[in-house]
């Protein structure tokens, strides 16, 4: 862990010697102790025991450094840099050179860019980086799952959207039961109005749902008496049958194309009127606890007061 306090090298680790390198001219002045005058000068290069040579440290002259495997991307980026140096000098004589010609009235030639100039992505380019990993991830969940959406259920951008839910009377909500191209095609249950328009082909005229439609039919929906029971009366209903009743409204809740849009306003329901008979007679009941002691109570009313 020497390395870590002395950057230059542990001593004791690594042997340097110098190794002289002969000059351009091929002569050994170098080696002799004097230079030419002309002549390129000697380099001197540090070779340690495992044969590496020690070159110059491209970011510190005074520095040598290993020319091991791990150190070579950084001496290549530095001889990279140093011929990027060189060719963006040659650009500026060059477009010097075109100046002065300009300047005398000649012509210059068009204008050359600078080929060491690093290129900017902006807006345009980030975008298209973004449109080519769209397409790809398409195609690739088209490949692989034979759907564009790799078989996700995308949410409906509706439901996101801020509605103006509105209060219905009976009346106005039956108004909106798919008779008409023109309006939406709503339904109710328990009170809530839902927008089921995109399944029209269900609950719009000639589908197997359209009593449903412009009706607020909830006591179908947990008795399935769906000719007798197209109301929103839910007295009389088994535990069973208020639970098909709640799932139903979890349904229409929850669902990704269909948009709650308001409620409906129902008149009070008269306690005293019957209940709806149910449709199947093996499930047929006695009238909610305290029906039928209010309607004895009516019938034996005339008759006390009659011995009375």
């Amino acid at each position: 862990m020497s390395w870590i306090m002395h950057l230059e090298g542990d001593g004791k680790a690594r042997t340097k010697r110098l190794v002289q390198r002969p000059s351009a001219d091929g002569a050994d002045d170098a080696s002799a102790g004097t230079q030419a005058p002309g002549a390129a000068p000697a380099v001197a290069e540090a070779v340690g025991d495992d044969e590496e040579p020690m070159v110059q440290d491209p970011a510190d002259p005074h520095r040598l450094v290993s020319a091991k495997r791990a150190n070579r991307p950084f001496l290549g980026y530095a001889d990279y840099r140093k011929e990027q140096e060189k060719e963006h000098q040659a650009w500026e004589r060059r477009m010097a050179a075109r100046a002065a010609k300009m300047a005398r009235g000649e012509d210059g030639g068009p204008a050359e860019p600078d080929p060491t100039e690093e290129p900017e992505v902006g807006c345009v380019g980030l975008l298209r980086f973004l449109l080519y990993c769209a397409v790809f991830a398409l195609l690739a969940g088209k490949f692989v799952t034979g759907s564009f959406v790799w078989d996700a259920q995308l949410p409906s951008l509706r439901q996101f959207l801020p509605t103006n839910q509105r209060l219905f009377s009976e009346s106005m909500l039956a108004t909106y039961d798919g008779s008409s191209t023109d309006k939406p095609l709503y339904l109710a249950i328990d009170g809530d109005v839902y927008d089921v328009s995109a399944n029209r082909g269900m609950y719009g005229p000639g589908g197997s749902y359209h009593m449903m439609a412009g009706r607020d039919a909830a006591r179908a929906y947990g008795t399935g008496c769906f000719t007798t029971h197209l109301t929103h009366d839910l007295r009389g209903l088994s535990e069973q049958e208020t639970q098909g009743v709640q799932h139903w409204k979890n349904f229409y809740a929850a669902h990704k194309k269909y948009v709650k849009v308001g409620r409906v306003s129902h008149p009070p329901i008269d306690p005293g009127s019957p209940v709806p008979e149910h449709c199947d007679p093996a499930k047929a009941k006695a009238p909610y606890p305290g029906m039928q002691q209010q309607q004895q109570s009516g019938r034996e009313g005339p008759r006390d007061r009659q011995e009375l």
